[in-house]
């Protein structure tokens, strides 16, 4: 069986893009896989392209050396843009390894630990964080602590608020769901995302996500050490080597690695292992596609150290229409298929009603006019 072309399918179903992946092969068997939508989403689309240049006519079975001849081959180490399509390259072929053999993808991972994978949703607030719990049976949630608009604010201002926020939070679906807080790595210090999670503390948080921007680990190890909450990062990191750094210095309680990012489903099992030896749980990032949920569906199911994983619904329009069957939340819960490869299918048909928008998150503008951070 060798690789004979490999397609991207560029949508924008609502608030930003998806990347589909399409590798095919000369016996008739397609893989689908989903790459991060880093924006500018065309460069990610044009590199999927130049790596097909090396792939096709290769065996794509092989898939630790299809993942070596994109990530060595580049030469430097990649950033958000190679990083995310090798990522969305590689859950093809693992999707083409389970329907050659008849078996899926978790069949091909070590097998389950788990029969159902543990999902949670972000809310807004109170009335929001109830409904959805009464709806889908969540028993967990996330929530931004600050409010909209919080980077024009008083810094104590901003705390209280937050603490309002997630208490209003706490207080609408009671003492038992779990609810994890994102700063979004908003904050660049680390006294004060320190003043906030002391704040955030006595409604007994999940974890603390990105309470720092990833690119002092040191100072996150530091701050880690001093926080009441559980930390939680990792969506900003790619490949073992940048989440060794973070395990080795204890920097981290629950990792969060995002499998259309990170490199890819052996690269996103061998960063879980890795962290298993450092008593550090599992909580992958996941805020893309109907693909991207049902890829870590399986590979979360094979994880001794798997917590929970965010989760965007996709059982109503226009998410429902980019699968023939999208995986459904059950009691908070999603269960492991069974079918071959990922069990998922393109809906291709509902692709041309959605096309490829430009989009970007909000520029927080400070008063004083500088740049804060997204």
């Amino acid at each position: 069986m060798t690789i004979t072309d490999i397609k991207t399918y560029l949508v924008h179903p609502d608030h930003r893009n998806l990347i589909f992946v399409k590798v095919i092969t000369d016996t008739g068997i397609e893989g689908i896989g989903e790459a991060y939508s880093c924006g500018p989403d065309e460069a990610t689309v044009k590199v999927i392209e130049d790596f097909a240049r090396w792939l096709i006519g290769r065996d794509p079975m092989e898939r630790e050396r299809l993942w070596a001849l994109m990530y060595q081959g580049t030469r430097f180490p990649g950033g958000n843009v190679t990083n995310a399509a090798i990522s969305g390259i590689d859950q093809a072929l693992w999707d083409i390894a389970g329907k050659a053999l008849g078996v899926p993808c978790y069949q091909l991972l070590g097998g389950k630990c788990r029969d159902k994978i543990r999902v949670y949703q972000s809310t807004s607030g109170g009335a929001d964080a109830k409904a959805k719990v009464e709806k889908y049976g969540y028993t967990g949630l996330k929530m931004a602590p600050h409010p909209p608009g919080s980077e024009k604010m008083a810094w104590n201002a901003v705390v209280r608020a937050a603490a309002e926020r997630l208490g209003e939070v706490r207080e609408a679906v009671g003492a038992d769901v779990d609810i994890g807080v994102d700063p979004h790595a908003k904050i660049f210090e680390p006294v004060r995302a320190l003043q906030m999670a002391e704040a955030l503390a006595p409604f007994q948080p999940m974890f603390f996500e990105e309470p720092l921007r990833p690119e002092n680990i040191d100072a996150l190890a530091e701050f880690k050490r001093r926080c009441p909450i559980p930390v939680a990062t990792g969506e900003m990191l790619y490949t073992k080597f940048e989440f060794r750094d973070l395990l080795v210095r204890g920097a981290v309680d629950i990792i969060q690695p995002d499998i259309c990012l990170c490199g890819g489903v052996l690269e996103f099992k061998k960063i879980a292992s890795m962290a298993e030896a450092f008593y550090v749980t599992v909580a992958p990032h996941n805020p893309m596609g109907p693909v991207a949920t049902a890829v870590n569906v399986h590979v979360c199911a094979t994880m001794p150290n798997f917590l929970i994983l965010e989760y965007i619904p996709d059982d109503a329009p226009p998410r429902c229409e980019l699968l023939r069957e999208p995986l459904k939340v059950e009691n908070g819960y999603i269960p492991v298929p069974d079918r071959p490869g990922w069990g998922i299918e393109l809906n291709e048909e509902a692709f041309a009603k959605y096309p490829p928008a430009p989009w970007h998150r909000g520029f927080p503008w400070r008063e004083d006019g500088s740049m804060g951070f997204i």
